[in-house]
């Protein structure tokens, strides 16, 4: 009896933090978060189109650099879709056209925040003092793992 009673307390103090891990890591896999955000007219400096960064992180979708009435920046993603993961942020990259995390994480970057959905319209406010010709390229980043979930490299509108 008191074997069976340690052997499921060994279970459930391993067990308990292992099943929370994986139901936070993998659990954003079932579930898709949508966001309507409405996107606001403005002239656009760049845009570029998402794409998968692997088999396992991809995306779809056009992220528009815009410039709106009074001079400030944002980044827009419009029919955007990308692999839901734990603690995705949007991130402006100097990288021209990353392929793998460590063109990211090696070059200079700024985070624009949490992504707020993994599905839907939605925009970035690009902080003032940000000089925006230094970066060119937007993506998809998960914070937690150092990992690219998906890029799209930008590129004056044709």
């Amino acid at each position: 009896m008191l074997r069976t009673l340690s052997i499921f307390v060994a279970g459930a103090i391993v067990g308990a933090p292992a099943g929370a891990f994986l139901w936070y890591a993998f659990s954003p896999l079932f579930f898709d978060e949508v966001v309507v955000e409405t996107l606001a007219e403005a002239q656009i400096i760049s845009t570029g189109s998402f794409r998968d960064a692997d088999r396992a992180h991809q995306g779809s979708g056009v992220a528009t650099l815009v410039s709106l009435p009074g001079g400030t920046l944002e980044i827009q993603l419009s029919e955007f879709q990308v692999t839901n993961g734990p603690d995705l942020e949007v991130w402006l990259s100097a990288h021209p056209d990353p392929a793998q995390s460590s063109d990211v994480s090696d070059n200079p970057w700024v985070a624009l925040g949490q992504l707020k959905g993994n599905v839907g319209d939605q925009a970035y406010a690009v902080p003032t003092e940000i000089d925006v010709s230094s970066f060119q390229s937007v993506v998809i980043w998960c914070e937690q793992f150092g990992v690219l979930f998906s890029p799209a490299a930008l590129s004056p509108p044709s």
